[in-house]
């Protein structure tokens, strides 16, 4: 069966992109001048964008014709130069195929769910049909030959594909998912690959949009072709390979058939061909160019954060990170020519920004014009910690004594880390990875009294909790990305840090193990219609990931658990964030859960956590948290005082008019008068008790997920917890760019109510000192007090001392 699904995939891999690498080329000809018959000057030797002759019968039907053959007889002309692009595409459609049964099973099956997106995809192609059609009556009768047009060239390309597809179908003859076994077997007497609706709504889209370029025409029509895509799949008429190959043949269509009929004095826009040779140099453009994400423990932002405090950085927007290298070489850029300039820049300005050029020197270069393309290995690292004393683990329920830490296991006695980082790009494509050998001491499991306060608590069965000595390889973050005019979609395991603190977002922070997510970002600022005329440039990220380690979930009328619930409940989230000014940041995103058991992932149920409030566990589809955060540099101290506050709220749209919100609220100066080597972070941070709701209710619900906000039972945002008020400061000594000594100290004191209360204090001292321009030697001792009485009859008190040697060996491969 494998044999048969690559092959296959090779096969239509070669005719979908050899053919549109010969079809452009040969229509690249420069148009004969030698008296030719009107016959010759139809044919595909002409230049690109002449209008050959857009008219009814005769000249139609040669059109259909010329396409046709020049799809069809590509073998006869292929060149060994085609392997280039041939095995590229069929590995990457033998690829699709591959995982279409698994991603066929995870689709809803009940009767009314299948009804519904068949009635959407049918809705959406008609429209999309009638727009090309009405373009073209609505032409002729206004004599409107734009319009007129436009509908012909989306007829000639959606009879060109249509045609195409069906030839396909009859000769692979794939069963669709509803028929037999489901496996989508070939040569089995079905109709499936490729998707004719997929093909048909994405060559009349092409045509529509480039005909009409604005960006509502844009949005309507891809939009539409894109929801006869997904609802083709979710209505079990066809596997995901039959409607991206199928919605592939359109496009291409679509863009051969515009760039050969299309006349330009009418209007429209202008196509490019990707596939036509090019002897001239490439104009390389930064916004095409992929770059895998600063990871948010990187020695980087504090850095950042001192160029954006003082003024030298001003388009930097700290509520939306991690950034990609690209957007730090941006930054950096900014900041040069801030420096430049400004006779009396800021003390230390140059040091910094000479610190950060080097580390994006490759950025740096492909900003002015070099290739986006090499390899890095970007550090190795190994980490020794040792905790004396009982340690605080679980931040769900109590406390934690290493908080920020990617999730990372801990207990008492020694615990190592050892690792790499590495990243590659090659133009619009970049890759990361972090992988690491982690090992830590087994958990002792709770008591039985505990274990029924915690289930009291948060409305579970007992649970012994405890875990066993780890030691593990852990891919911690891992992934590849795509970019197009600074819009990035990346894949893998990642984690965000959503607002512009310095220690505790309330929404999304590194403080649990990244998760598997697709994310959407646009990784610069860019102009938000309307909206940026009043409040300036805006950045936004939106994401849609799975959860791991749930053990309870409340399924309508009954409690599921203890042990991993199947399917572990999926998350998304979206924020976005302006700059009014170069002193004022402000933003506003939400986070929502659903799925899960009872729960299945359908587009209803997703709308669903946008507007969707109800007590009723039955129609609930999860926890939705949303926050504000702004952050504001004085301007009267403008290179010394930079205030801040992030807050958020549960189940409702923004925590701005909430009765009960959590509130993180604090200051930084980047330089302390008088002693300019020197700066300092406060935050004052809390979450509310209300008689409304029951004790602990923030990051826990009641109504569903029963593990609430965590990830790996670790949470996903404040390490304050769910009923935790305190703060935390910080004072650091600059020695240069790379060397540190910070002192900081963290209080946190648990409301009585929640789990019989709590209190905690901890000092700590951070050295971090570049040995060489390769190593790198940071450590931490922590001394911790704490009283939970649930946990220890007394007060306890752990030591932590830390200690890790990076090696940076700026080892890579670049052109």
């Amino acid at each position: 069966m494998c044999s048969k699904l690559n092959l296959l995939g090779m096969i239509a891999a070669v005719v979908f992109s050899v053919g549109i690498r010969s079809y452009s080329q040969e229509r690249a000809q420069p148009q004969a001048n030698d008296g030719s018959s009107s016959k010759q000057t139809r044919d595909f030797d002409l230049q690109p964008g002449v209008d050959p002759d857009n008219h009814l019968l005769v000249p139609f039907l040669e059109h259909l014709a010329e396409d046709q053959k020049h799809f069809w007889t590509f073998p006869a002309r292929a060149k060994k130069k085609d392997l280039k692009w041939i095995l590229p595409v069929a590995g990457a459609t033998a690829g699709l195929i591959a995982p279409d049964s698994w991603i066929s099973k995870q689709v809803p099956n009940s009767p009314s769910q299948l009804d519904f997106n068949h009635k959407i995809s049918d809705i959406s192609l008609y429209s999309i049909l009638g727009a090309g059609g009405g373009a073209w009556v609505l032409g002729k009768l206004t004599n409107n030959e734009h319009l007129r047009e436009t509908g012909f060239l989306a007829a000639e390309a959606g009879i060109n594909a249509t045609a195409v597809t069906y030839a396909l179908k009859l000769s692979t003859q794939r069963e669709r998912p509803f028929q037999s076994t489901g496996v989508g077997s070939f040569f089995n007497g079905g109709l499936s690959f490729p998707s004719e609706h997929s093909a048909l709504s994405w060559s009349i889209a092409g045509i529509l949009a480039h005909e009409y370029p604005g960006p509502f025409t844009k949005v309507l029509a891809y939009g539409l072709a894109t929801t006869v895509m997904m609802t083709r799949v979710t209505s079990h008429q066809h596997f995901t390979s039959d409607v991206l190959i199928g919605g592939g043949l359109g496009w291409y269509f679509a863009h051969e058939v515009y760039r050969a009929r299309h006349d330009p004095e009418l209007g429209g826009e202008g196509w490019a061909d990707y596939f036509e040779p090019n002897d001239e140099p490439p104009q390389r453009m930064p916004e095409n160019m992929s770059s895998p994400y600063v990871p948010m423990d990187s020695y980087i932002y504090p850095l950042f954060d001192r160029l954006a405090a003082i003024g030298v950085v001003q388009t930097a927007y700290a509520g939306l990170r991690p950034w990609t290298r690209m957007e730090c070489a941006r930054l950096l850029d900014e900041a040069n020519g801030l420096i430049q300039s400004e006779a009396g820049a800021p003390q230390g300005a140059a040091r910094i920004y000479e610190s950060l050029a080097h580390e994006f020197q490759p950025e740096l270069a492909r900003l002015n014009g070099a290739a986006n393309l090499g390899a890095s290995l970007d550090s190795l690292y190994a980490r020794a910690t040792q905790i004396s004393g009982q340690p605080l683990t679980d931040g769900y329920h109590f406390a934690q004594t290493l908080v920020n830490d990617f999730g990372r296991p801990y207990g008492q006695g020694f615990n190592g880390v050892s690792g790499f980082t590495a990243h590659a790009v090659a133009g619009p494509l970049s890759f990361a990875l972090q992988g690491e050998y982690q090992h830590a001491p087994a958990i002792p499991q709770y008591s039985p009294p505990l274990q029924q306060a915690i289930a009291a608590a948060d409305a579970t069965a007992p649970f012994p909790a405890g875990r066993s000595a780890v030691d593990r390889f852990d891919i911690l973050t891992g992934t590849v990305a795509l970019q197009y005019r600074n819009f990035q979609i990346s894949a893998g395991k990642q984690s965000e840090w959503w607002s512009v603190t310095g220690s505790d977002p309330l929404l999304l922070s590194n403080n649990a193990e990244p998760f598997f997510a697709v994310k959407l970002d646009n990784v610069s600022p860019y102009r938000f219609p309307l909206l940026s005329k009043f409040l300036g440039d805006a950045r936004s990220e939106y994401f849609f990931g799975r959860l791991d380690g749930h053990q309870f979930e409340f399924d309508v009328d009954h409690l599921l658990g203890p042990g991993q619930i199947q399917p572990q409940p999926f998350i998304h989230g979206l924020k976005i964030s302006f700059k009014p000014t170069p002193n004022l940041e402000f933003g506003a995103g939400f986070t929502a859960m659903f799925g899960g058991p009872g729960q299945p992932v359908t587009f209803h149920n997703f709308f669903r956590t946008f507007y969707a409030h109800t007590s009723d566990p039955a129609t609930n589809p999860g926890k939705r948290i949303a926050n504000f955060d702004f952050s504001y540099r004085v301007p009267g101290l403008r290179k010394w005082l930079t205030i801040y506050r992030d807050s958020l709220a549960v189940d409702e749209y923004t925590p701005l008019f909430s009765s009960r919100p959590s509130l993180n609220m604090g200051l930084y100066v980047p330089r302390l008068p008088k002693l300019h080597n020197v700066d300092f972070r406060a935050e004052i941070i809390g979450t509310p008790h209300t008689k409304e709701f029951p004790p602990g209710f923030v990051y826990w619900d009641f109504r569903r997920y029963r593990d609430g906000y965590t990830n790996d039972r670790n949470l996903l945002a404040s390490w304050m917890g769910r009923a935790g008020r305190g703060g935390q400061g910080w004072f650091t000594y600059w020695f240069s760019p790379r060397s540190t000594l910070q002192f900081g100290y963290r209080y946190q004191k648990v409301d009585r109510d929640f789990l019989e209360g709590g209190l905690l204090n901890d000092f700590s001292v951070r050295p971090s000192f570049m040995l060489s321009h390769e190593l790198s030697l940071s450590g931490m001792l922590q001394v911790e007090h704490w009283n939970f009485p649930l946990l220890s009859n007394s007060g306890q008190t752990n030591t932590t001392a830390q200690l890790q040697l990076t090696y940076f060996p700026h080892f890579n491969v670049r052109k």
